[in-house]
């Protein structure tokens, strides 16, 4: 297979890196080369963030209706190319062509989303105190915006972030995932065909110097992670301290609840698409079954039946369940927690190994039953295909369960019981939460995000995706004629009355 030659996207120009380094993108499945591209330094971000800067000052005075069409283009490119695009996400970063093709689709909902935002960016207008004289808030746009993002949903997240952020009036910079350059640079030449003027939005691709060198830029505003914890934290309180906005989506501990009276069969498949799709390289993935006692062994035994079920392989064929996880580092990762595993005394049910193949970083679905309340493999999160089975006696133990990890994300409940239903929306302290459905599925229109340590109480999409993105700006008209003072003319005004 020919090598792709990737480039950064900067001022409307595809460039190398000034240094002239680069680095390679691997195909998990094969461990075959897939694309070289700029290992990009201080240099390069900073000209990004220049043609950002030059570039905002225009695109900020382009009306809104404006960008917004512009984004329905992005929408309707994205549709012509969406089979082009999932292939090549699913040759760079793994997962099956069902999944790649919906990380594809949520970038072509956001677009159209966020597109008719254009046509009305909301504020609002509310009584003022005085006679003659009108009050309003505004939208405003904030400067240049620094994203960084994800491998997992190279497209989809990406779309989260920028599309608010530009049909608010901002220019972006762009760092993703160094494990997918290639899909992230086919993205952003949409943009470019779309009529996106230069400078709007510059690509820079790069390791973890990279998105420092972003994060610590005095010419970006506004910083947006996705990402581990450990990092996110690390970009929040370097930006913080420079006085940035910054919003935050980092781990996921995620839970399923089945109660004893739930639907067995739709929570067999909810379950297992929910911890293995994507390898479980989700941050909504589920990685904890809470599993009341009445249940638990025909539950237990079908997930068993249906995990070795799984086919893996390479997520361009059809048959293929299950792809690789993205690269050697993550395979490690997931072998070691097999170790942890075994130190805690846990019994594996199935998996628990690298998988019988050549080549590909693949790892079988797993299962972990006697996992107690606590115990690291119950609280930390592994981020592969892995699921810990924790049984318990009632609801209230499971909602307990549920709420002791430090992640707040997402969370599901498979019940027939109405009130238990309900009971579980009230206490469940997650961002998400399901009804007899897995953790996995978030639609654009809701506000996507969790609590404790998933985020920074920021959220992406819906109208509050708006809010990362823009600033409020408070407008007083008055059209009396003469000096008005707050409380001296209310006296008067009261004491005439």
């Amino acid at each position: 297979m020919m090598v792709e030659s990737v480039k950064n996207f900067v001022g409307g120009s595809w460039v190398e890196a000034k240094s002239g380094e680069t680095f390679d993108s691997i195909n998990p499945a094969t461990e075959a080369v897939l694309a070289r591209a700029p290992l990009s330094g201080g240099e390069d971000v900073a000209a990004a963030v220049q043609a950002a800067q030059a570039a905002y000052k225009s695109w900020r005075l382009t009306p809104a209706p404006r960008r917004g069409e512009i984004l329905f283009k992005v929408a309707q490119i994205l549709a012509e190319r969406k089979e082009d695009l999932a292939r090549l996400m699913t040759l760079e970063m793994g997962k099956i062509l069902a999944e790649t093709r919906g990380d594809v689709q949520e970038a072509i909902d956001m677009a159209y989303y966020m597109g008719g935002e254009g046509r009305r960016l909301l504020g609002y207008t509310a009584p003022v105190e005085m006679p003659n004289k009108f009050g309003m808030a505004l939208r405003d746009s904030v400067g240049v915006v620094g994203l960084i993002t994800p491998w997992n949903f190279p497209v989809a997240v990406p779309s989260w972030k920028m599309l608010p952020a530009l049909v608010a009036g901002n220019t972006v910079v762009w760092k993703p995932g160094e494990d997918t350059p290639a899909i992230s640079a086919a993205f952003t030449k949409v943009f470019e065909d779309a009529g996106l003027p230069a400078g709007v939005l510059n690509l820079v691709t790069g390791a973890g110097q990279t998105g420092e060198t972003l994060v610590s830029h005095p010419g970006v505003r506004v910083l947006s992670f996705t990402g581990s914890t450990s990092t996110g934290l690390k970009v929040y309180t370097k930006a913080a301290g420079l006085g940035k906005k910054v919003t935050l989506e980092m781990g996921g501990k995620n839970a399923i609840l089945v109660m004893d009276d739930a639907n067995l069969d739709l929570a067999v498949e909810a379950i297992t698409w929910s911890a293995f799709g994507t390898t479980g390289q989700r941050c909504t993935a589920t990685s904890r079954l809470i599993v009341q006692s009445g249940i638990k062994p025909r539950l237990v035994e079908a997930l068993v039946a249906k995990a070795r079920s799984l086919t893996l392989g390479d997520g361009l064929e059809d048959s293929v369940d299950v792809g690789p996880l993205v690269n050697q580092k993550a395979l490690d990762k997931v072998s070691g927690y097999m170790d942890v595993a075994r130190q805690e005394g846990i019994r594996v049910l199935t998996g628990g190994r690298r998988a019988d193949r050549e080549k590909g970083y693949f790892f079988e679905p797993t299962l972990f039953d006697g996992v107690q309340q606590g115990m690291r493999v119950e609280q930390e999160e592994i981020f592969g295909p892995v699921l810990s089975i924790v049984e318990v006696a009632s609801l209230e133990e499971a909602i307990d369960v549920n709420n002791s990890v430090a992640y707040g994300l997402s969370s599901s409940i498979f019940t027939e019981n109405v009130n238990a239903a309900f009971r579980a929306i009230r206490d469940l302290t997650t961002g998400i939460v399901y009804i007899n459905h897995g953790t996995t599925g978030a639609e654009i229109q809701f506000p996507f995000g969790g609590t404790r340590g998933t985020g920074n109480g920021m959220r992406e999409a819906g109208q509050a995706g708006l809010d990362s993105f823009t600033e409020w700006k408070s407008v007083y008209v008055d059209f009396s004629g003469r000096l008005q003072r707050a409380q001296i003319d209310t006296d008067k005004i009261l004491g005439e009355s």
